[in-house]
């Protein structure tokens, strides 16, 4: 199932963070305010939500394009990782 992931970017005293990541199912991925992702079911939805969000709890950014593109990048790779 496709799933388009979400996340909040928020200020921080060290830089921006990212958390909150969601993953929402959908026909018509939108790769410019998110980023889509194919996952085999719900169990591996949320398997990948923890994964994330665990892989981000200590990053920190510059700005909100740099957090963008690295989740973005973080995202696309997975596949690959599997």
């Amino acid at each position: 199932m496709m799933y388009q992931l979400g996340w909040a970017t928020l200020p921080g005293l060290r830089g921006m963070s990212v958390s909150g990541f969601r993953a929402t199912p959908t026909d018509a991925p939108d790769n410019e305010r998110g980023v889509a992702i194919e996952l085999g079911s719900e169990v591996e939805r949320d398997a990948f939500l923890r994964e994330i969000e665990t892989a981000f709890a200590a990053r920190r950014f510059t700005n909100s394009a740099d957090a963008f593109d690295t989740v973005k990048a973080y995202v696309l790779e997975h596949p690959a990782k599997q």
